[in-house]
């Protein structure tokens, strides 16, 4: 599933974004005139005409600038019923960065304007446009009460993928009620699909839509159910499940669903493989048995990131003898005590010394005879060897 996002998507996000932004302009400029009407204890007659006049001057570069920044972080993006402390730092970020623009206003700018004015103004705008974000999800937490109290029996499942396997899924979550979950929209990148019904429930849009329709759908649960998407699509749809905050569950891929079952019960949660962006490397576990079992085997290397990581899969495999050959001790040693306290019965060597050593390399093969033989002695970075290709060859 990939695609563009829908064109009327992107005008009502235009349309929001724009009010938010003429929202936060009128509590800027609301925060800095209070601020300098409180200075003179809301006498207006004893302020300044000077005072008046910078006030007019600057108000306007401070709101350009504040929203300026604000989109710069993302902050017109953001969906309010999931706002959170990640928008909150970003907000601090972009009003940090406005206080440095006020500070080398206030010192560069004539007539002088009070310092109760510049710092005031800016502490005051930063915890009115904080609290308009956070407004919306207050409003709402308050007047969910009920709701919930109604909907307690079950989650309400937004199902990304209108296909076989999601059909699958909205009709077992629907017909029975004992899994506590039910099926209310919809995702489908097939614009064919869209505003048609699965098992009675609508497909509601595209995935560039998921956190919107979470939202106007009151979504509890997001379940992925496209075990044919490609890594980089599952990528992209669970990085866009995951900005709601909610829920996320997914089911195998085709590679897992050897029997073709789709169900509830296998559902799991977002491990590393769905962020890869690749098609996980299946390993054949019978093949790799059969190579090592009931032998002796050489990890040269051993002890690093890839050797390791061979010196765990081999001694899972009941080799007849592990032999582990690296020139860090630290490394080595980390990886042997890693073995024994998992794998106690395991016959383990460990040897410290260089492949570049010919006398070491050649005695270790006359005294444990390797059966099969894993080279992972390397230098792994490689724009740094290019400057020391003498040592890279020697390796």
């Amino acid at each position: 599933m990939a695609g563009k996002g829908s064109p009327t998507l992107g005008a009502q996000w235009l349309v929001r974004a724009t009010i938010i932004m003429v929202a936060d302009a009128l509590l800027i400029a609301l925060s800095f005139a209070f601020v300098l009407i409180l200075r003179f204890d809301f006498e207006f007659t004893s302020i300044d005409r000077s005072f008046v006049v910078g006030y007019k001057v600057t108000i306007l570069p401070l709101i350009m600038s504040a929203i300026a920044l604000m989109w710069w972080r993302g902050l017109y993006r953001s969906i309010w019923s999931f706002v959170s402390v990640n928008e909150l730092i970003r907000l601090m970020e972009a009003w940090v960065c406005e206080g440095v623009l006020v500070a080398l206003a206030a010192f560069t700018f004539a007539p002088r304007m009070p310092a109760s004015y510049w710092i005031g103004g800016t502490l005051l705008a930063f915890a009115l446009t904080s609290g308009l974000r956070f407004s919306w999800r207050l409003f709402r937490l308050i007047t969910s009460g009920n709701r919930r109290k109604d909907r307690e029996s079950y989650r309400r499942v937004m199902v990304v993928g209108a296909g076989e396997a999601g059909r699958a899924l909205i009709h077992e979550m629907n017909v029975t009620p004992s899994l506590g979950m039910r099926a209310i929209c919809a995702i489908d990148d097939n614009p064919a699909k869209n505003g048609r019904l699965i098992a009675d429930v609508p497909v509601v849009g595209n995935h560039w839509a998921i956190a919107q329709m979470a939202e106007k759908y009151d979504i509890d649960t997001i379940v992925v159910a496209i075990p044919s998407a490609t890594g980089a699509q599952r990528k992209e749809i669970v990085e866009a499940c995951q900005e709601t905050g909610l829920d996320v569950r997914v089911i195998p891929g085709v590679y897992q669903l050897v029997d073709g079952k789709v169900s509830v019960s296998r559902l799991r949660e977002i491990n590393i493989e769905d962020l890869l962006g690749r098609d996980p490397v299946v390993v054949d576990g019978h093949g790799i048995h059969d190579l090592v079992a009931g032998r002796t085997v050489l990890v040269t290397g051993g002890g690093g990131s890839i050797g390791s990581e061979i010196c765990r899969q081999v001694a899972r495999e009941d080799p007849k003898q592990l032999v582990i050959f690296d020139i860090y001790e630290n490394n080595a040693y980390a990886i042997q005590q890693e073995l024994r306290r998992s794998l106690p019965e395991l016959n383990l060597v460990t040897l410290i010394g260089s492949v570049r050593d010919t006398e070491r390399v050649r005695s270790i093969f006359e005294t444990y005879r390797p059966d099969v033989v894993f080279h992972a002695a390397a230098h792994k970075h490689v724009p740094l060897m290019e400057d020391s290709p003498h040592e890279a060859i020697k390796n």
